[in-house]
């Protein structure tokens, strides 16, 4: 189960009402650095955009790839490890903007993590040290340490069975 805040409106649809739950102004300033950042072409410079504009905790080493798309209101609730590689036109979101309530959860993702590209990452998830997760895939719930994660629903094949099978494999 993903972990996120849930806040009720009333009224018409969250979405309608964005408004009331970030300001206008803190969008228009991520959009602007967002923009800014996936079409960067230095990696170092992209890290200092993210931590210094949008308080996202971003560790040593670790490279946004091209286009990845990070949440436009809620960026600082994203934390990323060290020595990770988040893969091209990949989405991170922080937020759910539903019909009667709209969500937020923290982003986690750990240290020495591959995530290939085009892969989305819903709100109040957790993608453990050394996992990777597969091109293309949703993360909808968490990915423990050292898995491998694909698809949409998400698979998660946990470290020990990965050892089991590639250890039939070679027999």
């Amino acid at each position: 189960m993903r972990q996120t805040e849930r806040y009720p409106v009333k009224g018409p649809n969250s979405l309608w009402q964005l408004y009331k739950t970030v300001s206008f102004w803190k969008v228009v300033k991520n959009f602007i650095v967002i923009q800014l950042a996936r079409y960067c072409p230095f990696i170092p410079v992209k890290n200092w955009l993210y931590r210094t504009f949008l308080n996202m905790k971003v560790g040593k080493q670790t490279a946004f790839a091209l286009m990845v798309m990070v949440d436009v209101m809620f960026p600082e609730k994203i934390k990323v490890g060290n020595n990770t590689i988040i893969g091209y036109n990949t989405t991170i979101l922080t937020h759910e903007y539903l019909i009667s309530e709209y969500r937020l959860g923290e982003v986690r993702i750990g240290s020495n993590v591959m995530i290939g590209a085009n892969t989305t990452i819903l709100p109040g998830v957790t993608i453990g040290d050394g996992a990777v997760v597969a091109a293309g895939s949703v993360v909808h719930k968490d990915v423990p340490p050292g898995a491998f994660a694909r698809g949409n629903p998400l698979q998660i094949t946990e470290p020990a069975q990965q050892r089991q099978a590639e250890s039939g494999q070679q027999g």
